[in-house]
């Protein structure tokens, strides 16, 4: 792993959500004494996440009710960076949207104007569970004739009640092999949703660390914006398949945890 002192400073944290702090809707053992005790300390913290379909406000209430402390300012979800990189690119810009409530919000507060019968600038692409054909063939039609593709997470499956289901990136794969055009990605592991949540948080990466369950998005997205990286075992990854996702991911994180107990200690006796 490397002597800490060769490692990025430890003064914020981001956060991932689904396998790290939560199962569904249960609550993973010590999810609420770790914020609690980030709160109670003043450690600058963001809860990042690929979902595109919740607004800010609903991931903290869901968060609330499992008990975690949270507040809407704390959570950059992919579709507030989305947002925020088109508007970036093109204020004001119009933007033809195949996804659900969190991202029509979060376009909308970042000034852009959704269009659904003229050629937009863009097209923003999220998960989109009442998604019809004629919508898909909206969107190719746009992307072909020049609209910029953005797709909001590249996750092909995501997790229900009734199982694993298609993601957003499942819906991405099919725009782009419809249009012939790559899309722009935003959420992890791509650096837009890492920038936009270091600049959220007002810190460096050489002062940030990741902290994950999954190796090819958390750890992979750590790696790639310079942050520090600390897996924990408390999701996707184990003990067991550590060493293929390692190696599927193409880096290793700075730390491991087998918990959020142990989390908790190594973030207390390493922050800075």
């Amino acid at each position: 792993m490397g002597d800490k002192h060769e490692l990025p400073s430890m003064r914020g944290l981001l956060i991932d959500l689904d396998g790290t702090l939560y199962h569904g809707n249960n609550r993973i053992d010590g999810a609420d004494r770790l914020i609690q005790y980030l709160t109670d300390s003043d450690m600058p913290y963001r809860f990042v996440t690929n979902n595109s379909s919740a607004s800010a406000a609903d991931v903290a209430g869901r968060l609330l009710n499992m008990g975690i402390p949270a507040e809407p300012h704390h959570v950059c979800t992919s579709a507030q960076a989305a947002a925020a990189y088109i508007a970036g690119k093109k204020p004001n810009a119009t933007v033809f949207i195949i996804g659900e409530k969190g991202l029509q919000e979060a376009a909308d507060e970042a000034g852009l104007r959704e269009v659904t019968c003229e050629q937009p600038d863009f097209v923003l692409q999220g998960i989109d569970r009442t998604l019809t054909y004629e919508r898909i063939a909206q969107a190719v039609s746009y992307i072909r004739a020049g609209s910029t593709s953005i797709m909001t997470n590249p996750d092909l499956l995501l997790p229900s009640d009734n199982g694993l289901i298609p993601g957003a990136g499942s819906i991405g794969a099919m725009l782009k092999a419809a249009s012939g055009h790559e899309p722009v990605v935003i959420g992890k592991p791509s650096t837009i949703l890492m920038d936009y949540a270091l600049r959220d948080i007002g810190l460096p990466a050489q002062h940030t660390w990741v902290i994950g369950d999954n190796m090819a998005t958390d750890i992979a997205a750590g790696e790639a914006a310079g942050c520090g990286k600390l897996l924990v075992l408390t999701g996707l990854t184990n003990e067991q398949n550590y060493e293929y996702y390692a190696e599927q991911a193409g880096c290793r994180p700075d730390a491991i945890c087998k918990d959020l107990s142990e989390l908790l200690t190594y973030i207390h006796e390493h922050r800075n």
